[in-house]
């Protein structure tokens, strides 16, 4: 437990205060509605359907308000940079940020079933009461008009049409019945076009239809202006007594006991929480528009085996640290689609560099564009985000650091690597770093090709400088045929691998993480060590519960913090 808490206690703790609020916002609204005075007649009319539909309208205002934030990806890096100073804990939660989107929307979506089946009762008991299929208080209290001393509560007012129609026209006529079927229908589209098999396979479609939020918000601003949920007005004067004059509808207005109780609908509520929110995010799209305008141009364009492209960019007043990403837009692709791009150069260098690997209709697109190009010319226009800050940022904060890279995940561990290079070559004082674990998974060997110059250029520095075990690192070969194992059995006693031409032989098959862990924790045994990964989700569960599993809760022995990249 003690282990589990030093990876995971403060997000924990962010949880249940976020669950506090949404219990307590549901409970209060729902008492509110459920015995406040005011709703007696109303509760008469709608049982406590109505307490269901209200208390989770506030739970759905309150996560309308958190919804927007997370995605806000430059509030994210201002916020980051405030809080360099602080301690690593409250950084790793932003990190975290696209988890904690997901949670809100499935609360939405939990809140917004639970509204829309409640209201659904709501409108067809507002319409049997409206018929007088119910007793004679609910049938005086539907007939009440908006005349010179009454004013309605059943908002159902049209009575000509066949009663069965009633509640769909009410639906489709209203504003808060139409604004509540647009906004209904946008949330289901965004959330199943989220679902992660349509993410990965039709990255088009989840980008478009998550754009409906627009559609979504602008619906919830309104939808409140109906105002069909109507309260009595109790401070009115001469007083209405519900509990003296239920039971005498026929007095009603003619004994100074009962006037004719007066209701009016609650102002609309929902814009006091979003309007923030919409306001921060709206400054966050013409950032990006402005970004988007500035000049970038092709330092170089590279084509990388296993069809991995590397673009070479340069953008005025562009700065940038180790492990951040960048967003790219191409018109002659798609005025819309913003893509992230983790970068591979270092802060060190006058440019900054991508590696795109094939991965989709937009990346094939941009690869065929650049594969057509005249040598040496410029590509197309390109729009650049960022940079935006990652957990890969605090790598050097670490006394050791063990990066783990999936495929083209190893792109944030390349920017780290070079800017280690470059500080080894500046013998730069401010690097705290002592010892780094380095260790890159991939399916094929052609993959390995661009990354291991850089390789060998630090395995160089590092002999030359005494410093041989600083950078341990270790590659695993997780795919191969039959001619390759050949291949590698007829080389096996050559002093570089044949594969990379490194001293470090290539390992194959999957890393066993507990042998791994341990060999860390046994050289490290009083540091702190950081744990990045670049990769799948599978690996990553994997790697936080070898952090939990190997991180001693004595504070003087060796504890692993766990971090991934999220886009």
């Amino acid at each position: 437990m003690g282990n589990w808490i030093i990876n995971n206690g403060f997000t924990a703790v962010m949880l249940v205060v976020w669950m506090g609020i949404n219990i307590f916002l549901f409970v209060w609204f729902y008492l509110f509605y459920d015995q406040g005075p005011q709703f007696y007649y109303t509760r008469h009319l709608l049982g406590s359907a109505l307490a269901w539909a209200r208390a989770p309208a506030a739970v759905l205002n309150f996560n309308c308000l958190l919804i927007l934030l997370p995605v806000c990806r430059n509030l994210l890096s201002l916020i980051r940079g405030s809080f360099v100073c602080c301690i690593r804990t409250m950084r790793k939660q932003l990190d975290k940020n696209l988890s904690f989107h997901k949670l809100v929307a499935y609360m939405i979506a939990l809140m917004t079933a639970v509204h829309v089946i409640a209201h659904l009762l709501n409108v067809e008991w507002y319409n049997n009461s409206r018929q007088g299929v119910y007793d004679e208080l609910s049938t005086a209290l539907s007939s009440l008009e908006d005349a010179e001393n009454t004013t309605y509560l059943n908002p159902i007012r049209k009575t000509d049409i066949d009663p069965q129609q009633i509640p769909t026209y009410f639906v489709f006529t209203t504003i808060a019945g139409l604004t509540g079927v647009i906004i209904t229908l946008a949330l289901i589209l965004i959330i199943t076009s989220s679902m992660e098999v349509i993410r990965r396979s039709y990255f088009e479609v989840f980008w478009y239809t998550h754009h409906l939020f627009i559609i979504f918000f602008a619906g919830l601003v309104f939808h409140g202006a109906g105002r069909i949920v109507r309260s009595q007005n109790i401070t009115a004067v001469p007083s209405h007594n519900t509990s003296f004059c239920k039971d005498r509808v026929d007095d009603w207005g003619k004994i100074p006991e009962c006037p004719n109780p007066q209701f009016y609908g609650g102002f609309p509520a929902t814009w006091y929480w979003v309007i923030g929110p919409m306001i921060i995010y709206l400054c966050e799209r013409l950032l990006r528009f402005i970004r988007y305008m500035q000049h970038v141009r092709y330092r170089k364009i590279v084509m990388r085996p296993s069809k991995v492209l590397e673009l070479q960019l340069a953008k005025n007043g562009f700065k940038m640290e180790v492990g951040q990403y960048v967003f790219l837009n191409c018109p002659s692709i798609s005025q819309l689609e913003w893509h992230p791009f983790t970068m591979t150069s270092a802060p060190e260098e006058d440019f900054f560099s991508v590696h795109i690997r094939s991965a989709g209709d937009w990346t094939d697109k941009l690869i065929d564009i650049m594969q057509k190009l005249p040598e040496g010319a410029q590509g197309p226009k390109m729009g650049v985000d960022g940079p935006f800050g990652t957990a890969s940022e605090d790598v050097f904060n670490y006394e050791v650091s063990m990066l783990v890279g999936a495929g083209i995940g190893v792109t944030p561990f390349a920017s780290i690597l070079k800017s280690i290079w470059y500080k080894f070559k500046d013998s730069n004082p401010t690097l705290r770093t002592r010892k780094i674990y380095f260790y890159w998974l991939c399916r094929e060997t052609h993959a390995f090709e661009w990354f291991a110059d850089l390789l060998q250029v630090l395995e160089k520095e590092m002999e030359e400088r005494g410093m041989g075990d600083f950078l341990t690192y270790k590659l695993f070969l997780t795919g191969w045929d039959q001619s390759h194992a050949d291949h590698v059995v007829v080389h096996f006693d050559k002093d570089t691998d044949v594969i990379t031409g490194l001293k470090q032989k290539t390992h194959y098959g999957r890393p066993n993480w507990d042998k791994e862990f341990e060999q860390v924790r046994k050289e490290n045994p009083t540091a702190v060590v950081g744990t990045f990964l670049c990769g799948p989700v599978a690996l990553a569960k994997v790697l936080e519960k070898k952090c939990v599993k190997f991180s001693d809760v004595d504070p003087r022995k060796t504890k692993f913090y766990f971090n991934k990249e999220n886009f």
